[in-house]
């Protein structure tokens, strides 16, 4: 028997879908506008036209490149670590989470910033080469400090949903596992493993979007003719030469390929969302 919604329940509802109206479908209306347009308003696909014709694809790879090599670097880190944590007292659980969070409660430009003081030529870790005898290193304006920023910034993202899926597992099938004769490695590949899928996925999107996006972090730690696709949207609309139009036409790509990487990576939690094989 259906019951009648009162009224609260009704509209309560009501200042989430105007937020979502305002600050996200809005937005995206815009940029779909101004991609398909040109600078009179008259519909064109000249944006996209000059897009394939130019630099932008090969910054669209190095820049899904990028982001793919910082996310599973972020998961090779993640994964381990949010294992060792659920082995750990609960008091002791809690406090490496909030060292974790610790970082994150700090503005990301000022955590980037942060990291390029760490890898200059006179930085902190280069005063500890020279110190032990390796001399100065090059860190600073090179590929690898770009990842390594992005992993600084984004490894938290990837940890914290691996180690919430983790900390939710039924004990009781890794005990079964253990008495059927698997053995550590059987136990977290066949049991562990298939049951932290959905926190893997959700690592993943979440490292993975904003590094293919991210343009601050190329900026403070590449070199100065690094681009990445981030930097080329924000150079192109805050130039005075640029357009929106431009701009939104590359936004409009990469929200396309996001979206793909989104629905393959939400295909194949759904396939294995159930896991937790006993063998």
């Amino acid at each position: 028997m259906k019951t009648k919604k009162s009224l609260l329940q009704r509209y309560a509802a009501s200042p989430y879908m105007v937020w979502s109206v305002l600050f996200v479908i809005a937005p995206l209306l815009f940029v779909i506008y101004y991609a398909f347009t040109d600078r009179n308003g008259t519909f064109s696909f000249n944006n996209f036209s000059r897009m394939f014709s130019g630099e932008t694809p090969k910054v669209f790879v190095i820049s899904l490149a990028f982001a793919f090599v910082s996310t599973l670097i972020c998961l090779i880190i993640a994964y381990p670590l949010a294992y060792s944590m659920i082995k750990t007292k609960k008091k002791t659980q809690n406090m490496l989470i909030m060292l974790f969070m610790l970082p994150m409660w700090m503005n990301f430009v000022l955590r980037t910033y942060a990291i390029s003081f760490l890898l200059e030529d006179r930085g902190l870790i280069n005063q500890l080469f020279t110190s032990i005898g390796l001399g100065q290193i090059k860190l600073i304006n090179t590929s690898g400090a770009v990842i390594f920023g992005m992993i600084y910034n984004f490894l938290p993202y990837m940890l914290l949903p691996i180690y919430s899926v983790m900390s939710k597992m039924d004990k009781s099938l890794i005990e079964a596992s253990e008495d059927l004769g698997c053995n550590r490695l059987h136990t977290l590949t066949k049991v562990i493993l298939p049951l932290s899928i959905p926190g893997i996925v959700s690592g993943i999107t979440m490292v993975f979007v904003p590094s293919v996006s991210t343009f601050y972090i190329s900026q403070k730690l590449g070199p100065s003719d690094f681009t990445l696709i981030g930097d080329e949207i924000e150079t192109e609309i805050k130039s005075a030469a640029g357009s929106y139009n431009y701009g939104s036409a590359i936004s409009f790509v990469l929200m396309i390929l996001i979206f793909i990487c989104l629905i393959v990576m939400n295909k194949f939690s759904d396939e294995d969302a159930q896991g937790g094989m006993l063998v």
